[in-house]
């Protein structure tokens, strides 16, 4: 891939933004990412790619645009896989809460792991505790080598966990062992992310959430030098099934960052919806002007770019041509 695919890539996630940003606060999460999808795919028509949706909004019956399987690009460059998310955390911009993403990865084609709609065990560190971990160690084990490795005692750790009723056990592990815990209301890939980012505070992020964004996080850490495992969670036998239809000839297998997005040349890009941990979400100024917080990454060079971009609104067509939905 070129290098020059990154800054094509950041304008999509940017519009998908802008287009999802009106709807913070307004209690319809559907609106927001009905918003966010348009304005990604129409951009995406610009990007010089030939692009197959890997990971998107669902299969072509459940989901008018961004389906699994979908061409998209202008057709005239390098054959990439794309995923997907038009909006991470489309609760959180309904209620107006922080680390709303637009979210969008690009992996030469045949990389990027096809994964089903199903969860995801996971464990996501930053690159100190790259390689050191296993998911599948006993929580006590995590916790007791992350210390050692950090030089942290275990009341110094913080994890990071999805707020769910499904991890109320794990939750009671992670107070006996003594260690922080800070829950997340919304927002898996932003989560897996956190560790990798010392501002962030966050030693490690564990839990389930979906498999497609365990791969999008995997895409984000490859860049960042952090590490992201997973093991898909299916709920019977039809799910195991559909998994080994997917090429997946172990679907209870550990999957490394290999098997997540094969060779080191993804590019990864995030714009803020909402205001986050490590982006500023979408900020309207006077004279229609809106600003825009994104982090742009590539794997192969680990050259990681923060954009701050200030949009003259009435110049964004394809965002006019949108009124009736934003």
């Amino acid at each position: 891939m070129e290098r020059e695919l990154a800054l094509e890539i950041v304008r999509v996630t940017e519009l998908a933004a802008l287009a999802s940003a009106r709807w913070m606060g307004r209690g319809d999460k559907n609106s927001a990412d009905a918003a966010a999808t348009e304005a990604m795919r129409m951009m995406l028509d610009s990007v010089s790619v030939k692009g197959t949706v890997v990971i998107g909004e669902g299969e072509m019956d459940e989901a008018p645009m961004l389906y699994i399987g979908e061409q998209v690009g202008n057709l005239q460059g390098p054959e990439v896989d794309v995923a997907v998310d038009p909006v991470e955390g489309t609760e959180l911009v309904a209620k107006g809460l922080n680390n709303a993403l637009a979210v969008l990865a690009v992996a030469n084609k045949g990389n990027l792991l096809h994964a089903p709609d199903m969860y995801m065990d996971k464990l996501a560190v930053g690159p100190a505790l790259a390689g050191k971990l296993s998911l599948d160690d006993p929580i006590e084990v995590k916790l007791q080598t992350a210390s050692a490795v950090l030089n942290k005692p275990l009341s110094d750790l913080t994890v990071m966990i999805l707020d769910r009723p499904r991890h109320q056990e794990l939750m009671k592990e992670l107070r006996k062992v003594g260690v922080r815990i800070k829950c997340l209301s919304d927002g898996d890939v932003a989560g897996a992310m956190a560790p990798s980012f010392p501002e962030s505070g966050i030693d490690l992020y564990i839990g389930s959430g979906g498999a497609p964004e365990g791969v999008l996080a995997a895409a984000a850490l490859s860049c960042l030098g952090g590490e992201l495992q997973g093991r898909l969670m299916p709920s019977g036998e039809e799910e195991y099934k559909r998994c080994v239809r997917m090429g997946l000839k172990d679907p209870l297998k550990i999957l490394t960052m290999k098997d997540m997005i094969g060779e080191e040349d993804v590019i990864f890009a995030a714009t803020g919806i909402t205001p986050g941990e490590f982006l500023s979400g979408v900020a309207y100024s006077p004279g229609q002007r809106a600003e825009t917080h994104s982090i742009v990454m590539r794997a192969k060079t680990k050259t990681i770019r923060y954009i701050k971009t200030l949009h003259y609104l009435p110049n964004k067509p394809l965002l006019q041509s949108m009124e009736q939905i934003i």
